[in-house]
């Protein structure tokens, strides 16, 4: 990947780019992204609208019964498995960290439902430290433009090599906005788009 092509490239794209996810706390962000895992920010910011009007705390969510948060988030998908992680990582909060979100990405990873990527976003966007969050948009664009990777992890390791550490946050914003909006999965906004001089994917297709 010609990093810097692409960063100067996406800074003109995304000059202030920022997470879509609405929140009020670290801990409401903590629980938005778990629900935004394989969904979509615009579905999880409707639910949670309403569902923050009603438990916003730690406390609050650790003292529901898993049935009732289940209706609450449905419409996320994986609401089960969903649900359970959120009570269960919102005891783990009160319990083990005195009702705070903790502040860095080991800590954050003991906590149910919270994998490397749910870490480095929360880590990133509520602690403002330096994280490159590999979800679907990320990898896909990595991988188009020349990061190969198989997996996440491996994405994440390779993106950490060749941008600047004060840019992985910022990247990751970008990288997301841009796999969001141009570079989509299905019909991807190619001819718009000025990166496809260096992109495999397009390259290949042509």
């Amino acid at each position: 990947m010609d990093t810097e092509k692409v960063l100067n490239y996406l800074e003109e794209l995304f000059p202030e780019p920022a997470c879509e996810l609405k929140f009020n706390s670290r801990f409401e962000l903590l629980v938005s992204v778990i629900l935004s895992a394989q969904c979509t920010d615009k579905r999880v910011n409707m639910v949670t609208k309403e569902l923050f009007k009603k438990y916003s705390t730690p406390k609050d969510f650790a003292n529901l019964k898993q049935e009732e948060l289940e209706k609450e988030i449905k419409s996320c998908g994986f609401y089960h498995n969903k649900a359970k992680n959120i009570i269960s990582c919102s005891k783990d909060i009160l319990e083990r960290f005195n009702g705070k979100v903790p502040g860095n990405i080991d800590d954050l990873m003991t906590l149910a439902g919270v994998g490397k990527k749910t870490a480095n976003v929360v880590y990133s966007v509520g602690f403002g430290g330096d994280a490159i969050a590999v979800d679907t948009h990320v990898f896909r664009v990595s991988n188009r433009l020349g990061v190969h990777s198989k997996n996440p992890l491996e994405c994440e390791k390779k993106l950490e090599e060749i941008i600047p550490k004060d840019k992985w946050s910022r990247a990751h914003h970008q990288l997301v906005l841009f796999g969001r909006y141009m570079c989509k999965a299905i019909k991807p906004n190619c001819k718009e788009c000025e990166l496809t001089g260096i992109c495999e994917y397009y390259n290949e297709r042509k």
